[in-house]
């Protein structure tokens, strides 16, 4: 079956093919007189006409695509951040390119070599860590680079991040304000900024509040649940009594070490609370259910995607930091 083309749509309207181009491009229709244009689009969708995106980026310069760079798809964290970006793109009828990183800086460097070499318009980088300021400066040189979700400290790139700090602070002053007075936290890859900055916070809000903080000597490879549970299992056999309380840097985390205090005979909350970081769909619905800092990830997304949409349109690149809560459930409790 052969795909309807321009000329058919001008042909079906009584116009000429430049008329029906103008038409159908959001950058251009307010050329065109109102019922011409609603002639044409009447006419596009009857014959099933789709405008050739190749085309129109040899015109226009733009391809109408932003490359989007996770870490891993197959975290639920990124899932609500993605849904945000696709739902502020859809608004400029921009398409999202998404890769994975797994992690890996090499990786990172061949993906994005990949989407420039693809003319993306911009790039979302939501897989940052501390070794990867160069190559995404890099590649600002070639196309707008927005950072999201994880920052990147000390880089002039604009940013979308979350208050981490503030997010760990609060998890002190919870467990502060419970009675708790012996705590330990486990921490996630510290080369990921959102994690050095929970641990930085954390401690001096605990050195605040005269909190008493058990040392984890490990820090988590990756911020998993088998970390989460590997973590624990060397701090209990460090400690000849475990913490009042816990703090986890992430929810998977933390659903890690309530698996080892499980097996370790100990029950959240009764004997060791619980908090984790995120709120990830179905943290309500686990037993306990589990205490915890929410992050923002559809705000973090839509306002990425808001972000690059205005800088393709010639606004100024800006820093944007959305703000934590607590969200407290079932596995803290008063000591």
């Amino acid at each position: 079956m052969t795909m309807p083309t321009l000329d058919d749509v001008a042909r079906e309207v009584g116009v000429h093919p430049s008329t029906v181009s103008r038409a159908l491009n959001p950058n251009r229709a307010q050329l065109v007189n109102p019922e011409t244009r609603k002639a044409v689009e009447e006419a596009a969708r009857r014959l099933g006409y789709r405008p050739h995106m190749i085309a129109r980026g040899l015109q226009s310069g733009r391809t109408a695509t932003i490359g989007v760079v996770a870490a891993d798809l197959g975290n639920p964290f990124v899932t609500p951040i993605i849904h945000g970006i696709t739902a502020s793109l859809e608004v400029g009828e921009i398409m999202p390119v998404i890769a994975e990183t797994q992690d890996e800086h090499e990786r990172f460097a061949r993906i994005l070599d990949h989407m420039l070499s693809r003319r993306v318009d911009a790039v979302i980088s939501l897989a940052t860590r501390a070794g990867d300021r160069q190559i995404l400066e890099d590649a600002a040189r070639i196309a707008p680079v927005v950072v999201a979700a994880r920052p990147l400290p000390e880089s002039d790139l604009p940013q979308v991040v979350h208050d981490d700090g503030g997010g760990a602070a609060m998890a002190a002053e919870h467990l502060h304000a419970l009675g708790h007075r012996r705590v330990a936290q486990l921490r996630g890859p510290l080369d990921v900024a959102n994690f050095s900055h929970r641990a930085e916070a954390f401690t001096a809000a605990c050195s605040r509040l005269g909190l008493a903080e058990v040392e984890v000597p490990e820090t988590g490879a990756v911020p998993t649940i088998a970390e989460g549970r590997r973590l624990t299992e060397a701090m209990l056999k460090r400690e000849d009594e475990p913490p009042t309380a816990i703090f986890a840097h992430n929810d998977l985390m933390a659903m890690g070490t309530l698996a080892a205090l499980r097996d370790a005979g100990l029950r959240v909350p009764d004997d060791v609370s619980l908090i984790g970081y995120n709120d990830l769909p179905l943290m309500d619905v686990v037993t306990p259910a589990l205490t915890t800092i929410r992050y923002p990830s559809r705000e973090v997304g839509l306002a990425a995607g808001e972000l690059v949409v205005g800088i393709l349109a010639g606004e100024e690149g800006r820093d944007i930091c959305l703000q934590p809560s607590l969200v407290m459930r079932d596995s803290t409790r008063p000591i």
